[in-house]
């Protein structure tokens, strides 16, 4: 979490000066790992962020289940979500990032799945989407907000793009509270996964970064008290797997 007293205002790696140098940094660290990225996530969480995924999907069936309605995963990585979403969805999604190996990743996948699952996809920054004012009723991101350059700057852009009465859905890691298992997490994020990390992609830097950006980010009620000052309500979240992840579900009225 920030030092007391501190706001995050956009992820931080290290070196980076201003908000385009951390942008730039971000997406390139993502194009380095992005080969092995889907295996990394599976092993380092013992396939839980399967089930988060999953989770999110049933949080938010009442939205998907309708024909009508337009849904964007934003900064969608490999494509896991919005293929979990797709997979029993009636609604349209689409997915976003600003990574192109990351894109071509979730292309790959969609095009391997069973029947072949549409997905629709675009490279943009999540800060500047090339997407019309109040189109969508829904937006999605799934541990990718934290890596935003600006966390103020997203919520208002997805803002934005959401129809009134839409819904933005961010499934983000968080720090569980004190105490021995959240030590024990803390020590696994902190120690264990970086080398393991490391050592499988090669690039030891990029999951160094994951633990330092967690430690660095809102806790759930810090973020949810932003998405109301940008405009959000009602909001509200859930914990997951000992208050290590958090899905926040904001509606935009």
């Amino acid at each position: 979490m920030p030092e007391p007293g501190a706001v995050p205002k956009g992820t931080q790696p290290e070196g980076a000066r201003n908000e385009q140098e951390a942008s730039r940094q971000v997406r390139e660290m993502f194009t380095r790992i992005a080969p092995r990225y889907d295996l990394l996530n599976h092993l380092l969480s013992a396939q839980m962020d399967r089930l988060w995924r999953a989770r999110t999907a049933r949080e938010l069936k009442p939205i998907l289940n309708r024909p009508e309605a337009l849904v964007l995963d934003l900064c969608c990585g490999t494509g896991d979500l919005a293929l979990s979403l797709a997979r029993h969805a009636k609604a349209r999604i689409l997915g976003a990032d600003f990574s192109h190996s990351m894109l071509t990743r979730a292309q790959e996948k969609a095009g391997s799945a069973n029947g072949a699952t549409p997905l629709p996809l675009f490279e943009a920054d999540a800060l500047r989407l090339p997407v019309a004012e109040e189109s969508l009723d829904l937006v999605t991101t799934a541990f990718g907000f934290r890596n935003l350059a600006n966390y103020e700057e997203g919520l208002r852009e997805v803002f934005r793009v959401l129809k009134r009465g839409g819904s933005l859905a961010i499934l983000e890691f968080a720090e569980p509270a004190p105490g021995f298992l959240g030590d024990a997490y803390r020590f696994y994020t902190r120690k264990v996964l970086p080398t393991i990390g490391g050592w499988i992609s090669g690039d030891k830097e990029a999951y160094a970064y994951l633990p330092k950006s967690v430690k660095r980010f809102f806790l759930p009620d810090e973020l949810s008290a932003l998405m109301v000052s940008v405009g959000y309500r009602p909001v509200r979240y859930r914990l997951m797997t000992l208050g290590s992840v958090a899905l926040h579900i904001a509606t935009k009225p």
